[in-house]
């Protein structure tokens, strides 16, 4: 079995973590290994992409934050179990540790914080809490004093607009603690700011996208008519043909039941009932239970019971990290991730963790929380990163073996609890035209969780599957005289590809059409904005509309990969009820590959349908326009029989259900 050199570290207990695997594993990227000298230990490399931008000293009045993260104990032992309890066929397969079982076996000693504590304020800087089953200490001191401690030689840049941070020289530790840490994070923050994946209705002035820097109600948007209630009920007879065709009008946004129909939970019977599913993301709005009552009353399903939601959110924001984050723009993501695993499974727990800020290192804290909580066996994340960005022309990594091994420490203790993560794939197609650079993003990417891409869902009147077919898309606006369409190009589409970080795992050989790498997604649900979900949050209008003006409770149709995770996440909470955690789950996913359980996600022959918008946004006060959007163009990632980039292994159905519930 291929190692698979994740965590590059001297210390045995890290080195041991090097088998982070199911299956023959490699990974591909820019790795640097670690080393010794002088009496100190390299933990990561310096940031490869300081060498293309002038950068400057950060002030010596600032706040450097970071964290340190420990190295779990039995290392080896931790990667074995987690394969073993994931692992379909194993005698392992759903044995598996309760949250202090965990924490006796692997978690970092008490010893192990009071070492690498004492040596931290040796240093002159202050630790300010100790993580959950204390996977991390968070470290503030000022740049002089983090330099000193790290060799890090901190910089700040700008890049593409942003204002980052770098280090000039790698990130060392004394040998003395050195086999106690991990990694240390918050020193690079290039690309370390994660997105949220999903895409919602607004493409005009006036919406709720855009750069937030306050947490108070979002911009309202509202979508304007036509729109059918199921797909195909009104037809654009008015509008130029297209491709030969007269499209539909785009629908105003599946309700619960109709998705639910569409994918088999209804017939199945399951409801999510003894269930619990997680969310992450960042901040957290304050009218989330509210606003899915709300919404659930009105279209016919139950609201959350007293308890059923639950909210642990990371206390106090930091003024610059709100503003960097876009702030209230997140509130939509967690309105629809809510409202997407409730429509899914009506009875489960939802538990909400809301992390400080967009940062992975904030994110990962409210991860390890859920994680160590030990509720959830679910926990779905609508947000990544790239791999690759270009800075100056260069192509440049962004991630590293110190941000990896972070996220699989958690990865790994989630797969030991029998807790599968799940994250949407990505709304830039191959991330071309987004980043410069063809690849697939992370944390989708790692071979440790399930990667959830996107379709297009076409559901009928009765409620069934019209046809699913591949979510990219291409705008078109209507031609000067209105007689015809002009094609403006590839607008959004599903994430995937084949990493060119990590290798293939085992549970993907022989299925997937990657050579090498890993192949992303592993599996895939509705995200087109057109066949979207229609969502109901409170929102700022800033004009009369038909919701009201001002501060008010209003619904539109969203879409993107990030309402396909929590669409999956809900479909299977609710297919695991009654049988113990699925887990980690996929190896299961490509167990069942051969079974003829999933819809096999192909081109179909229908083009596209026609969104119509307000062109303020909120009213039809300026008029309105339509354009259209195709269907199964996802920049170069193609859809076809079997496995593939866009959709994976293909959606789920009623057998998948039933099968995932036998197993």
């Amino acid at each position: 079995m291929a190692r698979h050199p994740l965590l590059r570290s001297a210390a045995a207990t890290t080195a041991a973590l090097t088998g982070l695997t199911i299956g023959g594993l490699t990974m591909m990227g820019t790795a640097h290994a670690a080393g010794q000298s002088n009496g100190r230990h390299q933990v990561s490399s310096a940031s490869g992409w300081t060498k293309h931008v002038k950068g400057s000293p950060l002030s010596s009045n600032s706040t450097v934050h970071v964290k340190v993260w420990l190295s779990p104990r039995n290392g080896s032992q931790l990667t074995a179990l987690a394969r073993a309890v994931s692992t379909p066929g194993s005698a392992s397969y759903g044995h598996y540790l309760s949250a202090s079982q965990y924490a006796s076996r692997f978690a970092p000693s008490s010893a192990d914080v009071a070492s690498v504590t004492a040596w931290l304020k040796q240093a002159g800087l202050k630790v300010e809490d100790t993580g959950p089953d204390n996977h991390f200490l968070a470290v503030a001191g000022s740049p002089a004093a983090v330099n000193a401690a790290f060799t890090a030689g901190i910089r700040q840049y700008t890049v593409n607009g942003d204002s980052v941070t770098g280090a000039t020289s790698a990130v060392t530790v004394p040998s003395s603690v050195a086999s106690h840490v991990l990694a240390i994070t918050g020193i690079d923050t290039l690309g370390h700011k994660v997105s949220p994946s999903s895409t919602g209705s607004p493409d005009v002035p006036g919406s709720n996208n855009g750069h937030r820097v306050q947490l108070g109600p979002p911009a309202g948007f509202v979508n304007a008519p036509p729109c059918s209630t199921y797909y195909g009920e009104k037809m654009a007879t008015g509008l130029p043909s297209y491709d030969g065709q007269k499209l539909p009008y785009a629908v105003c946004g599946y309700t619960g039941k109709q998705l639910r129909d569409a994918y088999g939970v209804t017939a199945s019977g399951k409801t999510g009932k003894g269930q619990s599913i997680a969310i992450t993301d960042a901040f957290t709005s304050p009218w989330l239970e509210k606003d899915a009552n709300t919404y659930s009353t009105r279209h016919g399903d139950q609201p959350f019971r007293h308890g059923q939601f639950q909210v642990h959110s990371s206390r106090g924001y930091d003024p610059q990290r709100v503003a960097d984050c876009g702030g209230n723009g997140w509130y939509g993501e967690q309105t629809l991730d809510v409202e997407a695993e409730h429509a899914m499974a009506p009875d489960a727990n939802v538990l909400y963790y809301g992390a400080a800020s967009c940062y992975d290192d904030d994110l990962l804290a409210s991860m390890a929380r859920a994680v160590t909580d030990d509720q959830a066996s679910i926990v779905s994340n609508s947000w990544g990163e790239p791999t690759w960005v270009m800075v100056n022309g260069v192509k440049t990594p962004v991630i590293d073996d110190a941000l990896v091994a972070a996220y699989d420490s958690i990865f790994l203790q989630a797969a030991a609890q029998g807790i599968g993560f799940y994250y949407s794939s990505g709304d830039n197609g191959d991330d071309l035209a987004a980043w410069g650079v063809k690849q697939t993003e992370f944390p989708t990417s790692d071979p440790w969780v399930t990667s959830v891409g996107g379709t297009s869902l076409a559901v009928a009147a009765d409620g069934t599957r019209k046809f699913e077919t591949g979510w990219g898309t291409h705008k078109a606006v209507l031609s000067a005289d209105k007689t015809g369409w002009v094609d403006q190009g590839f607008l959004y589409g599903a994430g995937g590809g084949c990493s060119d970080w990590f290798g293939q795992p085992g549970y993907q050989a022989g299925v997937t059409t990657c050579d090498k790498g890993r192949g992303v997604p592993d599996i895939a649900m509705d995200a087109d904005p057109t066949t979207g979900m229609l969502v109901g949050e409170t929102q700022t209008f800033g004009l009369q509309t038909v919701w009201g003006k001002g501060t008010k409770y209003g619904e539109y149709r969203i879409g993107g990969t990030s309402l396909a995770s929590p669409l999956l996440a809900g479909l299977n909470a609710s297919a695991q009820q009654g049988r113990s955690r699925i887990g980690f789950a996929n190896p299961l996913i490509y167990d069942l590959y051969k079974t003829g359980v999933y819809f096999d996600v192909t081109p179909q022959g229908d083009p596209g349908n026609i969104r119509v918008d307000y062109k303020n946004g909120l009213n039809g006060s300026n008029g309105t326009t339509p354009s259209v959007r195709t269907f199964d163009e996802d920049s170069s990632l193609k859809t076809g029989t079997g496995w593939d980039q866009v959709t994976g292994v293909g959606a789920p159905t009623a057998s998948y259900i039933a099968a995932v519930n036998k197993r």
